[in-house]
């Protein structure tokens, strides 16, 4: 047997034992689940493997991005999560919220369970969401979560810069109910605080517990009429129709002076990515109106 044959052996016996080596030190990426709206746009922003999650069809047409694989598990209800189907998607790690604080008991006889708040009296959702993704990104070691967080940060300080351009009056955030109803976003919910982030002044002044305040009159528009009103799906096309062809409608201030803009649809309870999406509708919206 030749000495450059038995080199060569060697040679590749080292390289396969190494080859598997390095296979056997590298931890498999965490399989997580989760139930919460919030959570999952913030998972699948920063490249997670998600396995598992709720009603991704309604969660598809209401948050719309990022967008959901079609290998993630649909569990169904986020009020009555079907548990089976959890098991069956393996999860390594489940993360939860606070809304669904009572599944963390059964869902950890699955999985482990960690809890991150977003929406919480009294507290910002704006920041709860830059920690809980910055817990989620050293949890599963993904540097796409600060990323997350700084560039949002960054982004919204341009359009800051942008806005102060602008004419100045306050916007109203709002998604239709009905055609006789709405709800209102406040200073204390996600979007009123990507306002203040962006330096808008929000036109709705009361309190509105961390989200929205529903129901609401639509005849309360005519008492903010130096307001432009920011229509946010999703709605009932239906109620939408109804209103925009009403004579109450057709006589509001903000109507008849092209003070009106609608975004695509955003989920009302989301985290940072839906803080994004907002404030880029509002950037595009009011660069077309200037540009108009």
């Amino acid at each position: 047997m030749s000495t450059s044959l038995l080199s060569r052996r060697t040679f590749l016996a080292i390289a396969a034992t190494l080859v598997a080596g390095a296979a056997q030190g590298r931890s498999p990426e965490p399989r997580v689940a989760t139930l919460d709206w919030a959570l999952l746009e913030t998972l699948l922003t920063i490249g997670a493997n998600v396995v598992a999650a709720t009603e991704l069809r309604q969660f598809r047409q209401v948050a719309v991005t990022p967008a959901v694989p079609e290998t993630v598990a649909d569990l169904g209800l986020r009020g009555t999560p079907n548990l089976e189907v959890l098991r069956f998607a393996r999860p390594d790690l489940i993360f939860n919220s606070n809304f669904y604080a009572w599944a963390d008991p059964i869902m950890s006889r699955i999985a482990a369970v960690e809890n991150h708040a977003i929406y919480m009296p009294g507290k910002s959702p704006y920041g709860l969401a830059e920690q809980a993704t910055l817990a989620i990104g050293e949890r599963l070691e993904r540097a796409q979560a600060r990323l997350l967080v700084e560039n949002l940060s960054a982004k919204l300080d341009r359009y800051k810069a942008l806005f102060a351009a602008g004419d100045g009056r306050p916007v109203l955030p709002i998604n239709l109910g009905d055609a006789r109803h709405y709800r209102v976003f406040g200073s204390d919910s996600m979007f009123g605080e990507v306002l203040q982030r962006i330096g808008l002044t929000n036109a709705w002044r009361g309190a509105t517990s961390y989200s929205a305040t529903a129901p609401v009159g639509i005849e309360t528009l005519a008492s903010m009429p130096d307001a432009w009103i920011i229509l946010i799906p999703p709605h009932s096309q239906d109620a939408f129709d109804t209103l925009t062809g009403s004579a109450f409608w057709k006589a509001l201030p903000a109507v008849q002076e092209n003070r009106v803009l609608t975004t695509g649809s955003i989920n009302p309870y989301g985290a940072l990515p839906a803080a994004s999406r907002f404030a880029d509708f509002l950037a595009n919206g009011f660069s077309r109106v200037r540009n108009g």
